[in-house]
């Protein structure tokens, strides 16, 4: 008789969406950029220069320019989200990649179950794998939930304990994880999480330290870090 793995038991692998499910070459992050700065000029009455500086000292102190908007200045998260990361043109950008698509095939889900893992609201997540077609892939996702008053975001420890609460996993030792951020791989290495793998775009310089345990630049080396969990 064969064994099967209970729910219980299964590996969490955890993967980012944004520059990680699709390259950082489609740009998606520059329009973002673009318009998280005219947001902070209307919002704020500021110029483009001091929209700009704010907009990056707000990513570096807190990991998203909406905190420090939500911190300093008491803006609607919700009406944020309509005016950036909503208004982006995804579905004319993204879409479907058979080779990522081959990848999370290759995944063999009865050892392991996948699970999405982002900074952005659930509305952005959404359309991201919408347009990437792979909806069906994943078992659920953990987001940043603008609805909050306190906005909890990787790389907060409590963010990697809202993950684990979402999946269902309660051991460290279970949890996979694969994001582009250094400091969110950073943040889950020290936080416990048995795998952690930062992924570099093909044209991004090599940190001069891991992030985490490994570094990869497809997705497919990862079938050389743990072979176990994939389909023969």
């Amino acid at each position: 008789m064969t064994a099967t793995t209970t729910e219980d038991e299964k590996i969490v692998f955890f993967f980012d969406i944004d520059n990680c499910l699709y390259p950082r070459s489609y740009k998606i992050h520059d329009i973002m950029a673009k318009l998280i700065d005219d947001y902070f000029m209307e919002k704020l009455d500021l110029d483009f220069e001091e929209a700009r500086v704010l907009h990056q000292q707000y990513y570096k102190d807190y990991g998203l320019a909406i905190e420090g908007l939500v911190r300093h200045h008491e803006i609607d998260p919700i009406e944020y989200n309509s005016k950036v990361d909503d208004a982006l043109p995804i579905a004319d950008i993204l879409k479907p990649d058979p080779e990522l698509h081959k990848f999370l095939r290759s995944i063999d889900r009865s050892k392991v179950k996948l699970w999405l893992f982002t900074n952005a609201y659930k509305t952005h997540a959404s359309r991201v794998i919408k347009a990437l077609d792979i909806e069906d892939q994943f078992d659920g996702v953990t987001f940043c939930d603008y609805s909050e008053p306190i906005l909890i975001c990787k790389p907060k420890p409590e963010m990697f304990e809202r993950a684990m609460r979402d999946a269902g996993v309660t051991s460290k030792d279970k949890c996979y994880f694969v994001d582009d951020s250094f400091v969110n791989i950073k943040g889950a290495m020290q936080f416990g999480w048995k795998v952690t793998i930062q992924y570099l775009d093909p044209l991004d310089a090599t940190p001069p330290n891991l992030a985490g345990h490994y570094e990869i630049r497809k997705f497919d080396e990862i079938k050389k870090i743990v072979p176990d969990i994939f389909l023969n």
